[in-house]
């Protein structure tokens, strides 16, 4: 699969999923609130698995279930979900959302490191590393100094988003391994999966009190970042991976910390200050160099006539 660019129908699915990867954060933080990490994790997987069986059945679609695709979908499930979702979980009970953001969108280069190491189809290249730091300076000046302030003091939940950030390369290199399957097999396998492997850890915590006396903004909080901001979003990241490739769909992070705070101008009225606008500039001239469709504009004006 060589490098593959972004046409207006890889675009759209990006943005979108940025949006709802980027209301992920928000939704999480507030569930958080009532709910320990690891419970919130088992509902998000759990009830966005529920979800999508509901709708397989209702598309009347298949899935396989040999022991090579359980095997698969287990593999996938915990280096996909259970440990990165786990991971920045934990890490936003200490650190703001705005560190959390810009240590995700470390995503893109640990992907490009993963594939370069275990994959020959997708090269990694100077300027793809350049449009990535690009982009993660963008996204430091989008959140600002505030919303670093004290992260030397707060390093453990910072290496553990960093974690989660190289799982999901890891992620990427084995979706590449199993994109002959749908979207939404694809999706509904792995979650089915995370979902089981998460059974023993939720026992042990035994959540039930807990979540008897949460609140119902707290279950809504669940049932989106769920239903929406999980299952739906999964088929999008795995159907945008199949039409651009691992490294365009990774650098979605790049995304998410713009349709955070441009939701935050349009619902909660905040306003929009130029390192808004210097940071999303940064940041959509990065994912521009990593699809190269920019690049090969650049040489190509600079190529003299025969």
């Amino acid at each position: 699969m060589n490098a593959q660019k972004l046409d207006w129908l890889g675009w759209s699915i990006l943005l979108l999923l940025g949006t709802l990867w980027g209301g992920s954060f928000f939704f999480a933080k507030v569930a958080l609130e009532e709910i320990a990490p690891i419970t919130l994790v088992f509902l998000r997987v759990g009830i966005a698995a529920v979800g999508m069986w509901g709708y397989l059945l209702i598309t009347k679609q298949s899935i396989p279930l040999s022991a090579k695709w359980i095997g698969s979908f287990l593999l996938l499930g915990f280096i996909n979900n259970v440990v990165p979702f786990s991971l920045i979980f934990w890490g936003q009970q200490y650190i703001a959302a705005g560190l959390a953001s810009v240590l995700n969108a470390f995503t893109p280069i640990f992907t490009m490191l993963v594939m370069q190491v275990l994959s020959n189809e997708e090269k990694l290249t100077a300027t793809k590393l350049v449009a990535a730091t690009i982009g993660i300076i963008g996204v430091a000046i989008m959140v600002g100094a505030d919303a670093l302030s004290g992260a030397s003091s707060q390093v453990l939940p910072q290496i553990a988003v960093l974690g989660a950030a190289l799982c999901y390369a890891f992620g990427a290199f084995v979706i590449m391994r199993l994109r002959k399957l749908p979207p939404t097999a694809l999706a509904t396998g792995q979650l089915t999966a995370s979902t089981i492997l998460l059974i023993p850890a939720v026992l042990y915590v035994a959540p039930a009190q807990q979540l008897m006396q949460a609140s119902a903004i707290t279950w809504a909080s669940v049932l989106i970042l769920a239903l929406a901001c999980t299952g739906f979003a999964f088929i999008l990241y795995i159907q945008l991976f199949k039409l651009a490739g691992a490294t365009n769909a990774a650098s979605v992070t790049l995304v998410i910390p713009v349709s955070a705070i441009i939701l935050g101008a349009i619902f909660l009225n905040e306003r929009l200050e130029s390192n808004h606008w210097i940071g999303m500039a940064a940041i959509f001239t990065a994912l521009l160099l990593i699809d190269g469709r920019l690049t090969k504009r650049l040489t190509g004006k600079a190529k003299v006539p025969a």
